[in-house]
């Protein structure tokens, strides 16, 4: 469903309950229902707790993105993946660049530097490759899909790989730069469909199917970062 200009995807469950109920947890938003109760009077249900719901789906993904800075270790030598390959940080350099012949990446920081020097220096220079990388691949599908993005936004949300706006607009997670290409082809096909169908219909997933026929195995790849 599309609430506030985003596209949500929520499980409904059916049960003998008396009303609609939401429950937000770590996979998203939770719809239970009374089993007569139509289809159309459980999402203007939603759309009046859009604010709610878009609140407690940014907590949750802050949360995760907090657990899993929390448990790397930032140091010279600190390793992770990039575009789907191990890459080992150092520091010492002249210019902060990313190897990807080496599979390193060159920090201009010195020894003394402090963890959250290194992770944010890091993480800069992963996201000026993003932004290069996202508008690379948006301008190489748009044209496949017949649609029109208009501007590119980085997302650094936890659990959250992408959104797309009926003006165009694009948000695209750049943790997203830890997948192999394929996958960040996906969610870029994924998030360009929906300036055709915003919605998960079959229609929706039928475009991205034409696209991207193995879109479900690289799916299954997207696991929180």
């Amino acid at each position: 469903i599309s609430i506030k200009g985003q596209v949500i995807t929520y499980q409904l469950e059916r049960s003998k309950r008396r009303s609609v109920g939401l429950i937000v947890g770590s996979h998203g938003l939770a719809v239970r229902a009374p089993k007569w109760t139509p289809m159309y009077e459980i999402e203007t249900f939603i759309g009046e707790k859009a604010n709610w719901i878009l609140k407690k789906l940014f907590e949750f993904e802050q949360r995760h993105a907090h657990s899993h800075k929390s448990q790397m270790v930032w140091e010279d030598g600190a390793k992770l993946d990039y575009l789907g390959e191990p890459f080992t940080v150092h520091l010492g350099a002249l210019y902060t660049t990313i190897d990807t012949a080496q599979n390193r990446i060159w920090l201009a920081l010195s020894s003394s530097s402090t963890p959250k020097q290194i992770q944010e220096t890091t993480e800069s220079a992963i996201q000026r490759a993003a932004l290069l990388l996202f508008e690379t691949r948006l301008n190489h599908f748009a044209p496949l899909l017949k649609v029109q993005w208009n501007s590119l936004k980085l997302s650094n949300a936890g659990g959250r790989w992408g959104s797309a706006k009926s003006d165009g607009t694009i948000r695209l997670n750049w943790r997203l730069m830890h997948f192999r290409l394929p996958v960040i082809d996906y969610v870029v096909v994924h998030e360009l469909s929906h300036l055709r169908h915003m919605d998960h219909s079959p229609r929706f997933w039928d475009t991205v199917e034409s696209i991207m026929p193995n879109y479900a195995q690289l799916k299954k790849e997207l696991k929180p970062v």
